[in-house]
């Protein structure tokens, strides 16, 4: 198993042969770099909050330093820290200073910023020091003795070695002793990224909760938008729609009026025709939006009219009741859409078509055919019939090997959001 984080590669046997040693240092050394850069910061808003100025600024030092540890973090964990702060309710810096204050992230940040510029990064220190500090002078014994003329050298102003073959055992000692100072050095990186990722990603409860609202949202933007579309449905339908009727038999009626065989009379049959091909178009437009039959009388109806205006002939096997509306749009907005895709590529003559509203999913089946080899990736519709399902947490599966047949199963939980079936 590939390890994902420095405790996973520590309990490895190849540890040392990878590059997580090395990513322990690194995530240490810049842990120094950051904390004396955010302990100056510090020190210079503390001086201006004397003038009433340094407690924003502080708050966004806090912002500012935060979101750079988060990422900083990767370098010791590859799972990344989401950031834990919601969305302001309304634009500007007031929502958003006002949302922030009230998060209990933020003060877990400022707690951590706190932290860091003053006890954590002279700890990060510390153990490099320790642990690499010591090991390397002694492998440098060599080096540290040619250049103090081949006599004798003090290592880490610590011992004193004489001649080339204590310096060489030396060395070869700090070889050893930085391999096996590597674990411990791991292991207390791995701490201070455990410790950073406790107090700068959001917890359990935080997350239950944002999903939660997100999951609130969406149903709202799913009944706004199933509501929008009744509404433009009704509206063509009662106002566009009935005025080209109206239309159609004045015209119908002035060509009776008008003498047969003349101008008039040809350009008037010419005119009728063209308000007929318009309302036409527009009762397809309208069908289109949203089926006057799914709103009448259900998904089984409107799933019997689309096999009907299929140019596949169709086997209907459904037994539905009534559900929520958004489910019964998207159900069969994704059958219509499945049922076009198989009169254009599958080269299909007949499909069967089954649908069953079992507990708390309504399941729905298509089979037909044809050739089969139908892959999302190659733009089939199928990627955008996914999507129209997964804005309801539905899902769709796909079986087509080359040469046929094709099944699509479509599930979709009924309920919208925590909104049960009606």
């Amino acid at each position: 198993m590939t390890a994902r984080n420095l405790w996973q590669a520590l309990a490895g046997r190849a540890y040392l042969r990878t590059a997580w040693p090395w990513r322990g240092v690194a995530y240490l050394g810049t842990g120094v770099v950051s904390g004396a850069v955010a302990l100056v910061g510090g020190l210079v808003l503390v001086a201006f909050s004397a003038v009433l100025v340094g407690l924003p600024l502080l708050l966004l030092g806090v912002v500012a330093l935060a979101p750079a540890e988060r990422r900083r973090l990767r370098i010791a964990d590859d799972e990344p820290a989401v950031d834990p702060h919601r969305t302001p309710p309304e634009p500007g810096i007031t929502a958003w200073a006002r949302t922030r204050v009230r998060e209990r992230a933020t003060w877990r940040e400022f707690g951590y910023s706190l932290l860091h510029a003053t006890v954590l990064w002279p700890l990060d220190l510390l153990a490099l020091a320790a642990g690499l500090g010591v090991p390397l002078a002694m492998t440098a014994a060599p080096l540290q003795l040619a250049a103090d003329g081949g006599h004798e050298a003090r290592v880490a102003k610590l011992w004193l070695v004489t001649g080339y073959p204590a310096a060489f055992a030396s060395a070869v000692a700090g070889l050893l002793l930085l391999a096996l100072f590597l674990y411990p050095l791991g292991a207390f990186a791995a701490a201070r990224a455990a410790l950073a990722r406790a107090l700068l990603a959001p917890r359990e409860a935080e997350l239950r909760t944002r999903i939660g609202e997100v999951t609130r949202s969406r149903a709202r933007l799913v009944a706004a938008f199933e509501a929008e579309r009744r509404r433009i449905e009704r509206d063509l339908h009662d106002g566009a729609q009935q005025r080209l009727v109206a239309l159609t038999m004045s015209l119908g009626l002035a060509r009776l009026d008008a003498p047969p065989g003349g101008p008039l009379a040809e350009r008037l049959a010419a005119a009728h025709d063209q308000a007929g091909k318009a309302l036409t178009e527009l009762r397809e437009l309208v069908h289109g939006i949203h089926p006057q039959v799914l709103s009448d009388y259900g998904l089984a109806a409107a799933l019997a009219d689309a096999a009907d205006r299929s140019g596949v002939p169709v086997d209907t096997d459904v037994e539905l009741p009534r559900l929520e509306r958004p489910v019964e749009t998207a159900a069969y907005f994704a059958v219509s859409e499945a049922l076009a895709n198989a009169g254009k590529h599958s080269d299909a003559s007949r499909v069967r078509l089954t649908a069953r509203h079992t507990g708390d999913l309504l399941t729905v089946e298509i089979h037909d055919d044809g050739i089969g080899g139908a892959d999302p990736e190659r733009g089939t519709g199928l990627t955008g019939l996914a999507d129209r399902l997964a804005v309801l947490d539905g899902t769709l599966a796909i079986t087509s090997p080359p040469g046929g047949p094709t099944v699509l199963r479509l599930e979709i939980p009924c309920r919208t959001g925590t909104h049960p079936c009606a």
